[in-house]
């Protein structure tokens, strides 16, 4: 009797996921039946790459990979890509309320509101004449393969919730991070490594904390999260076998937990089981690949000079030459974090202790890119969460939502770009404003993925990375 009920109840589960599969693939076009089953196509011993939803572009490919740097805490546009000589002007005068009244300030609601002029200088850089602060002497000389956006706009005011929306699309957590999207829509170049791969580093201003839920895959299945790589030591704990254990022992146990893992699931049919299968696999098969990832000998003196890095240090340059290395084997998705731009007091000399640590690893990846025939391929985005007030917080500057700057380049998009433009405080985007979802838009496009093509549906919902919202900002693609 038991036998039977097992029998009957995963047939009804295997019905009912066939069925929810092939309607989420009538979502993504008809072709993407197939692609709508969770969790990769098991073939005897070993699990196919999973080829990811979307079989057939959208549109032509302009870039392959993306290598996100988060600039965590909340880079001042005005110390860095966004020159406000009126503002330079206002030093120390009241804030004009005209600006500020009934909007959402974060500490200094209520206070007396002072304008303090840009800490830095601007300069121009490159053929291109692209403006920024002196704080970037190494990023200055890659200025042309910039497209540098000065109206960027979000939602949240506060660090964990803004990052919440610039990888997700939304404030509301628990939904999938745009690298577990993209790792979801193009599946992985690699069998080796993930898809979806994140690394932190820290220095320069107060260290807010990073959830690893930033990198979480939401309803989609797990296997497309993001894998957190530490920047020293063993990139990934347990990658190695423990003292007596051997290559062909661990092979054994792999074998064996996955014949149970698959014997359980031809009862229940579970997506996640589908997933631990892949991941085993994929955990056996980086106890070879990490090692070979960490081993830097192979890169020459001129290119560890480039970087300002012997590598695995826990810099942020040497994040940005294993970037690199991720990129080069097959990665889509690279994530960058680092945790010092959080500067309330003491901007001056805090944005320029904490490009220092950012600037020549960012800079040296644009170069390295570019020499390797990669960068025309590869997109590279540079964005904080929010940027920093026109108004005064002692020395510093408080949290500010309505307009800050990023850049892009590589990819299919313009370098030698400035696009957008705040008012004449650095106050509000005025001028060809930029959402997130509009950057998420533009980074989809560059992919090859219409944004409002790949939606699964959840809860009786069709979700998609840019939500109901988003614009693909056409003026700067190449």
């Amino acid at each position: 009797m038991l036998t039977s009920q097992l029998a009957r109840r995963a047939f009804l589960g295997r019905s009912s996921q066939g069925v929810g599969a092939f309607a989420l693939a009538s979502l993504l076009g008809e072709s993407l039946a197939l692609s709508a089953v969770p969790g990769g196509v098991e073939t005897g011993d070993s699990v196919e790459r999973w080829p990811g939803a979307v079989r057939e572009l959208h549109h032509p490919q302009k870039a392959k990979r993306v290598i996100f740097l988060c600039m965590a805490g909340g880079c001042s546009h005005l110390e860095t890509f966004d020159n406000k000589p009126k503002l330079a002007e206002m030093d120390g005068q009241p804030m004009p309320e005209s600006f500020t009244k009934g909007q959402p300030i974060a500490q200094l609601q209520g206070q007396s509101l002072k304008c303090l002029g840009p800490q830095h200088p601007f300069v121009k850089c490159g053929e291109s004449g692209v403006e920024m602060t002196t704080a970037f002497p190494h990023l200055a000389k890659v200025a042309d393969e910039l497209c540098v956006i000065r109206s960027l706009k979000t939602q949240a005011i506060n660090h964990d919730p803004a990052h919440t929306f610039m990888n997700t699309g939304t404030t509301i957590s628990g939904r999938p991070a745009m690298g577990a999207w993209l790792n979801y829509g193009l599946g992985a170049e690699t069998d080796n490594l993930p898809g979806f791969v994140v690394m932190t580093s820290v220095g320069g201003g107060q260290s807010q904390p990073i959830a690893a839920r930033q990198w979480h895959s939401g309803f989609l299945p797990s296997r497309f999260q993001g894998v957190e790589f530490q920047s020293q030591g063993d990139p990934v704990h347990y990658v190695t076998n423990p003292p007596g254990v051997s290559s062909d022992q661990q092979r054994d146990i792999i074998d064996a937990v996955q014949a149970l893992n698959r014997q359980r699931n031809e009862v229940v049919d579970d997506p996640e089981i589908a997933t631990r299968i892949a991941q085993y696999e994929l955990a056996f098969r980086m106890q070879t690949s990490v090692p070979a990832l960490m081993d830097f000998s192979d890169e020459s003196k001129e290119t560890l000079d480039l970087y300002g890095t012997q590598g695995a240090d826990g810099t942020f340059a040497a994040n940005c030459l294993l970037a690199r290395r991720l990129a080069e084997r097959g990665v889509r998705f690279i994530q960058l974090y680092h945790r010092g731009w959080d500067h309330h007091g003491g901007i001056k000399n805090g944005v320029e202790v904490t490009a220092k640590l950012c600037d020549q690893g960012a800079a040296a990846l644009i170069a390295d890119l570019k020499q390797r025939d990669m960068l025309k391929d590869t997109l590279v985005i540079w964005a904080s969460e929010f940027g920093r007030t026109p108004m005064a917080q002692g020395s510093g500057r408080d949290h500010h939502i309505k307009g800050f700057s990023m850049w892009m380049a590589g990819g299919g998009i313009k370098g030698g770009l400035t696009y957008g433009a705040t008012d004449e405080l650095g106050y509000n985007a005025v001028d060809k404003v930029v959402t997130v979802h509009d950057m998420h838009a533009t980074m989809l496009r560059v992919l090859g993925i219409d944004h409002l093509r790949m939606t699964v549906r959840f809860q009786g919902r069709d979700f998609r990375l840019t939500d109901v919202h988003g614009e693909v900002l056409q003026d700067i693609l190449a």
